[in-house]
């Protein structure tokens, strides 16, 4: 779940950036819900992707130089039981997501995604 937070902040920076609207790296920080330190690291993020990214000290905001778009897809597939079986072996995916829920903070949202393959498959 890590990653997918990671992209909706990058995701958001990017928006705030292309309105003219981060305010100062404080100010940014506090709309991300991070820390000083990870909003540096997203707006470094940024540059690594040839972000054209100004900082203006007069409106104190970031702004791209010139016109710059990100685009982030995210994909999820669901597959069938049966591919399911033979990818693991042959055994259950059922007992698969059980083994999993230990090492998941939302057990909930595994017994959700079990639940919805009971009905499918």
């Amino acid at each position: 779940m890590n990653n997918l937070k990671q992209l909706e902040r990058l995701r958001k920076t990017h928006r705030l950036i292309q309105l003219e609207t981060t305010g100062t790296p404080l100010e940014l920080s506090k709309k991300l819900h991070v820390s000083l330190r990870q909003t540096y690291l997203l707006l470094e993020q940024l540059k690594e992707f040839d972000a054209p990214l100004k900082f203006n000290r007069r409106t104190k905001t970031y702004y791209y130089e010139f016109d710059f778009e990100l685009t982030i897809n995210i994909s999820i597939q669901v597959m069938a039981r049966e591919k399911l079986t033979n990818i693991y072996a042959g055994q259950s995916f059922s007992n698969y997501l059980f083994s999993l829920q230990g090492r998941c903070s939302k057990p909930n949202y595994l017994s959700y995604i079990k639940t919805k393959l009971d009905v499918a498959g």
